[in-house]
């Protein structure tokens, strides 16, 4: 099945869509299946068998590798596909992704060959980061690989929890290589576990977990285990960075399961709506209930136009990503869990109930989504990796200066370039150019609303738009007090410059297809709800959000 992926209608996504749709009428993506795996905490073995037979390991290896020609929108598009689903199993098979990043980052070319073939054969890999006791500071992780007697790493030490520590064939183990630590401490070595010999290692238990109850959450041990010298991934001392600039992918990804999250909590809703009767008439005809289902549509158009503009940035604006993926990891998970609280509210009671909205399916995704955001590094953690940068940006925003080219090919569609992982950078040396262009963008977008090209009232939007964001610039220029941890403030700062950026991706690809009248729609919707997240009190006009719910009715709601 997945040797015709490429020609597939809509490619690995098509793909994909077709055979889950197949998978739900009586198989694993039914539904009361999805549900009972999670009321049971089981693996969705089944599922991830279903995506296999599709080929999406393709999207995990660069195209230079044998992988999909897409690149990383292509991967967001596929595990969005799959959240859309259940989110359960897009994390439990996307996981490979995460734990070959660094070899493709930092890893030997023919490290790289053979890895990628073990991942198109169906090798399951995890990432080993994170230790009990320690949480996100990577710096204190204790597990050791020392230099053994003939050669090659003698691990000792734990990493928990981890996704896939147990099913994993191979685990990418970020170990502390230098007694003292330090930014130089720490290796990456890239374990194969079958290759280890008896004892070497064991799993430590799976964790309940409140969402996504059915991966495999889990630990491991090593006890004296000696891998090849082979294992290093890079160079002795290179662990953190490959990490870092490693994140800056994976943490874009994560996105794809918030989109698929909060697409599936609105269909839902919508679904319940237009089936709830009351007052003589339906809850989807009552205004309220339509401003609410609007309003989230909007927030998904607006965390879509900010995911969509992230997964190429990271092929056509590569040294940009330790911004944008930062604020896209932090973003697009915030957004999408206000839209789903929203549509909750709507749906009342029966969204906490296992027997309704499919199954309880409205619980479990609420639930699912809510873990997103501490995956690859909590959402505190992104936003300290932007407050970081809070200077540089705030002098781009204020001069202007970006990549023209870089964030021109970002916008346009088509297909992205090879994705250079050399090109990853610890901190951008040219801020982020989707923001730092925005002013620009604004003054072409009110040219379009003069000329009736695109809604008048995109005219205001981009102006309000670029107000707030000149407002953020001076907000992250400001001194900071010295001496103490980074004050409330600053993250407050970071997470609307997160909602600039969001407003900015809708602003530039509303520029580079306005003649699309459903996407204009979409994303001028999206503006609006920009503005709302940002200024306190502003209020979308009606028609705003009414035109998001009346894209989404079959032709009989749309009947006045």
């Amino acid at each position: 099945m997945s040797g015709g992926a490429a020609e597939w209608p809509g490619g690995l996504p098509g793909l994909l869509e077709a055979a889950m749709d197949a998978a739900a009428a009586d198989g694993p993506f039914h539904p009361a299946a999805s549900a009972g795996l999670d009321a049971r905490e089981e693996f969705p073995t089944e599922a991830c068998a279903v995506l296999d037979a599709c080929g999406i390991a393709r999207a995990y290896v660069p195209t230079a590798l044998g992988g999909v020609p897409g690149g990383v929108p292509e991967l967001v598009a596929a595990l969005r596909a799959v959240a859309r689903r259940d989110v359960t199993v897009a994390v439990a098979h996307g996981k490979t992704f995460l734990g070959s990043v660094p070899t493709w980052v930092a890893g030997r070319e023919d490290e790289r060959r053979d890895l990628a073939a073990r991942v198109l054969d169906g090798a399951v890999v995890s990432w080993g980061l994170t230790e009990p006791g320690h949480g996100s500071d990577l710096l204190a992780g204790e597990l050791t690989a020392v230099p053994a007697p003939g050669g090659g790493w003698r691990l000792d030490g734990a990493k928990w929890p981890v996704n896939n520590a147990t099913r994993g064939h191979l685990v990418s183990v970020l170990a502390r290589t230098a007694p003292g630590g330090g930014p130089r401490g720490f290796s990456l070595l890239l374990v194969d576990k079958d290759a280890l010999a008896p004892g070497d290692w064991r799993p430590l238990p799976k964790e309940p977990t409140h969402g996504i109850r059915g991966a495999d959450i889990s630990g491991v041990r090593f006890d004296g285990a000696h891998v090849p010298e082979g294992a290093l991934t890079g160079r002795v001392g290179d662990g953190l960075d490959i990490v870092l600039r490693s994140l800056q992918l994976t943490r874009t990804v994560c996105a794809a399961l918030s989109l698929g999250a909060g697409e599936h909590a609105l269909r839902l809703a919508h679904a319940f709506a237009a089936g709830r009767a009351l007052y003589g008439t339906t809850l989807l005809r009552l205004p309220l209930a339509r401003r609410v289902l609007g309003r989230a549509a909007a927030s998904l158009a607006l965390a879509d136009a900010a995911s969509l503009l992230s997964a190429r940035a990271a092929h056509c604006l590569t040294g940009e990503m330790s911004v944008v993926s930062a604020v896209v990891k932090a973003g697009v998970p915030d957004i999408v869990q206000l839209a789903i609280d929203d549509l909750a509210e709507l749906v009342g009671a029966r969204g906490f109930l296992t027997g309704h909205l499919e199954h309880g399916h409205f619980q479990k995704l609420e639930r699912d989504h809510r873990i997103v955001a501490i995956f690859d590094g909590s959402t505190a953690v992104n936003r300290s990796a932007l407050i970081s940068q809070f200077p540089l940006l705030a002098r781009r925003i204020r001069s202007g200066e970006h990549d023209g080219a870089g964030l021109s090919a970002t916008v346009t569609a088509g297909p992205v370039p090879p994705l250079d992982f050399g090109a990853l950078r610890l901190v951008s040396r040219t801020g982020c150019s989707v923001v730092q262009a925005l002013p620009a963008a604004a003054g072409r977008l009110s040219a379009l609303a003069t000329a009736g090209a695109v809604p008048a009232r995109v005219h205001d939007l981009a102006v309000a738009l670029a107000e707030e964001t000149a407002e953020v610039a001076d907000a992250m220029a400001a001194p900071r007090p010295t001496g103490r941890d980074t004050p409330p403030e600053a993250f407050e700062t970071a997470r609307r410059y997160e909602r600039c950026y969001a407003g900015a991706a809708a602003a530039h690809l509303l520029l580079a297809d306005p003649g699309d009248a459903r996407r204009v729609t979409l994303l001028t919707a999206a503006l609006e709800r920009t503005l709302e997240l940002l200024r306190p009190g502003h209020e979308a006009p009606w028609e705003a959000y009414e035109s998001t719910v009346r894209l989404s009715e079959p032709a009989k709601e749309l009947v006045a």
